[in-house]
């Protein structure tokens, strides 16, 4: 009978340490009142991308021909039918700005999906299988590092071919090298803990120390870096449409309007500046949000 009173003792006991956990993890989170708003605004866009369809007044394609360059609803000549006018071809901004939120968080999603696990798988190789090994998979990632990171994203789309599948791809590439150092260097420095030497000696395989042992003690660097890395996606996606080599017309993704609006910039400012402002606030946020991550996850951020 005790036995399994002890048994129903061990759950609830392990709940209230996660609880507890989480606990500490949104007072030192929410401390930081710019993470706060950060996560606020990723909410509210994650919202805006799952519901485009039903929050978006019109069709992000659907060309009103007689509204062309149609200015915002304050200025003289818009109206309420688009708040915030329409392109050179008639589009509502507004739906595109909307539709566009999906795209761009698709990609940030993919794009530390693919180099998330990738890095991590390789980084803890480099980092358990020390010598030649780990000398091929860091001088590798050095070459990538050695060049600008949308030249090398550009000559990766030059390679596949412009779309946005092939945009993440080489985006994934260019972020994966900080998942791998990272990666690494936790392993190597948790290598050397008791845990992992007490795990050794009570026989312990290599898989087991490598994926149950020492990863999740890594992990909290690892996050934030794929906080900060989706951020970059977002931007190097929208920097590949706006040269012409990721999204392609009539996507509404925000570089790709960018792009299309470039020659508008001076008689109809409104095409140009709401996409730029939408790839600025997404990426301030998520960067805001990381900062917040970091503060919380790491314990030499932490105040007594």
């Amino acid at each position: 009978m005790a036995s399994s009173e002890d048994s129903l003792k061990i759950p609830a006991a392990e709940r209230n340490v996660h609880a507890e956990r989480l606990r500490e993890f949104w007072h030192y989170f929410s401390e930081n009142n710019g993470a706060v708003a950060g996560l606020a605004i990723v909410v509210l866009l994650i919202l805006l991308a799952i519901f485009a369809d039903v929050v978006a007044p019109h069709s992000p394609i659907q060309q009103y021909r007689e509204h062309f360059l149609q200015p915002p609803v304050w200025m003289e000549g818009g109206s309420w039918t688009f708040v915030l006018g329409t392109d050179a071809v008639g589009r509502d901004i507004f739906s595109r700005l909307i539709h566009g939120a999906r795209y761009s968080l698709y990609v940030g999603t993919i794009v530390v999906a693919i180099a998330f696990s990738a890095g991590i798988t390789l980084g803890l190789v480099a980092g358990f299988f020390r010598g030649f090994v780990e000398t091929m998979i860091m001088r590798l990632m050095d070459i990538i590092l050695a060049f600008p990171s949308i030249l090398l994203a550009l000559v990766l789309v030059a390679l596949l071919g412009p779309s946005l599948t092939n945009a993440m791809i080489a985006v994934s590439v260019v972020v994966l090298p900080h998942f791998v150092r990272l990666t690494r260097a936790s392993v190597i420095s948790e290598s050397a803990r008791d845990y992992v030497t007490s795990a050794r000696v009570a026989g312990a395989g290599l898989p087991r120390l490598m994926f149950i042992t020492v990863l999740p003690n890594c992990m909290a660097p690892l996050i934030v870096q794929g906080t900060l890395s989706f951020s970059t996606a977002i931007l190097d996606a929208a920097a590949l449409g706006f040269l012409g080599q990721g999204a392609q017309p009539p996507t509404p993704e925000w570089g790709a309007m960018l792009a299309d609006a470039r020659e508008f910039i001076t008689r109809a400012w409104w095409v140009v500046t709401f996409p730029g402002l939408a790839i600025l606030v997404t990426v301030l946020a998520i960067n805001l949000f990381g900062d917040g991550l970091r503060d919380a996850l790491d314990p030499k951020m932490k105040r007594s």
